[in-house]
């Protein structure tokens, strides 16, 4: 019997080029992420040249549409800058939490192996200034006494800032508490047994069980809110500024609404002239082989930046199209919009118009904007899912604060405006826009 055998079979394959991957991922890349490929790409292939863009053409687009940010054309206003402390604040960038009870720890001049376990436990405690239990745990299988633990941590909780090496929140604010002068008795048995329900806005319950008033209740929260949750806050290194640049404009020019790619920030991309004279002259074969692959990642580079142009600008006019009476000022509510019915409407694929708007920005009279804000769901009704928030969040800031509407009023009342939504979507929705219960909106 022969081994060998020739058969037919008929398959699809889809293939990605190196063209087709790099337009994708041109096309999904932020304004600040394609400025850095330009400037990368610039440096890799000689045959790129990059000019500044003309200034002639922002200026005139500021002229016509004075609300766009001055700073977009200026580059550099979009990178971090490192600023100096102010006077007689820590610089976190030289002084770490551990380094400073350390510091404290010394002066504290306390025998050398309470010293010394102080030490071991200020490089215990998180960026918060919490101290874990486990790691207390820990220190009794090293067949540490107990005492000197209990020593340790007295002295270590006694340190600035107030309520560091705490085991829990409620401990901390305990310590912080215990140090204020006469401290008040209430604010020290709600932080130390009600925290749960003073979250919760329980004051006739935390009242009842501590045998006082309503009003002491609300005079010891507003005590627990002046502490510190995190005492280790001032240690952590700040987080760096993040710019938003917008991608696209949308504005009024000459009567009409037209949509204006952000491109003024980028430079200007072509294909260098001599090394292509060199490329037709040159004898060496080692020569033109290279200039001939750089030429053609050039101009794949060139028709990628082309499409993320075009798909963007046709996002951007739909957008506009469909939010119309948003831009013009005529409402602040948007029209149900999906990006599955955008890429059907510009016969596109999802896909596409995902990567197209995915960290984008538009920028209009009203303010800067995620593209992706302008797709909102719809819900009962035919209204968007913003819109119905829009309702229930003027329902919310008209009602009673003595007698805030309950979520199931706020179902009835958002029915009355055409918003049909079920008594769960408003609890949803509402903590979305961060707004508390109707019990804890009450004054």
């Amino acid at each position: 019997m022969s081994l060998v055998q020739l058969k037919t079979e008929l398959r699809q394959e889809l293939k990605l080029t190196p063209q087709l991957m790099q337009s994708m991922e041109v096309l999904q890349m932020t304004s600040q992420e394609l400025l850095e490929y330009l400037s990368r790409q610039a440096e890799e292939n000689p045959l790129l040249d990059q000019s500044d863009p003309p200034e002639r053409a922002y200026a005139e687009l500021r002229r016509q549409a004075g609300w766009i940010d001055g700073g977009v054309r200026d580059r550099a206003s979009f990178a971090h800058e490192e600023t100096a402390p102010e006077a007689g604040a820590v610089d976190s960038r030289l002084e770490s939490l551990a380094a400073f009870l350390r510091d404290q720890i010394h002066r504290l001049r306390l025998p050398k192996p309470l010293t010394a376990l102080c030490e071991y436990l200020a490089e215990l405690v998180d960026e918060d200034g919490y101290l874990a239990q486990e790691d207390l745990n820990g220190l009794e299988g090293m067949k540490i006494p107990q005492a000197l633990i209990d020593q340790a941590l007295d002295a270590l909780q006694s340190l600035d800032p107030p309520g560091v090496g705490a085991r829990s929140l409620s401990e901390c604010l305990l310590l912080q508490l215990s140090r204020r002068g006469g401290a008040d008795p209430a604010a020290m048995e709600i932080a130390a047994r009600f925290l749960p329900e003073l979250g919760r806005k329980h004051y006739a319950a935390i009242a009842q069980k501590l045998g006082t008033t309503v009003q002491a209740v609300r005079e010891a929260e507003k005590t627990i809110a002046s502490l510190e949750p995190h005492p280790g806050r001032a240690f952590q290194p700040a987080e760096p500024a993040v710019y938003v640049r917008p991608d696209v404009f949308v504005a009024e020019l000459e009567g009409e609404w037209t949509v204006v790619l952000n491109e003024y920030y980028l430079p200007r991309v072509s294909v260098n002239d001599y090394y292509l004279r060199l490329l037709k002259t040159s004898d060496d074969k080692e020569t033109r082989d290279y200039l001939r692959q750089k030429l053609q990642q050039a101009k794949w580079l060139l028709d990628s930046l082309e499409r993320r142009g075009g798909t963007l600008r046709r996002c951007a006019e739909a957008v506009l199209e469909a939010q119309r009476p948003f831009f013009t000022g005529e409402t602040q509510a948007l029209t149900p919009m999906t990006l599955s019915a955008l890429a059907e409407g510009l016969e596109l694929h999802p896909s596409t118009v995902s990567r197209a708007v995915r960290g984008k920005y538009l920028q209009c009279r009203q303010g800067t904007y995620p593209l992706r804000y302008f797709f909102s769901l719809p819900v009962s009704g035919g209204v968007s899912r913003q819109a119905a928030k829009q309702s229930l969040l003027s329902l919310i800031r008209e009602e009673d604060p003595r007698r805030p509407h309950s979520d199931q009023d706020l179902c009835r009342l958002l029915a009355e405006r055409g918003v049909r939504v079920a008594r769960r979507t408003v609890t949803k929705y509402r903590l979305e826009l961060g707004l508390g219960s109707s019990a804890a909106r009450r004054k």
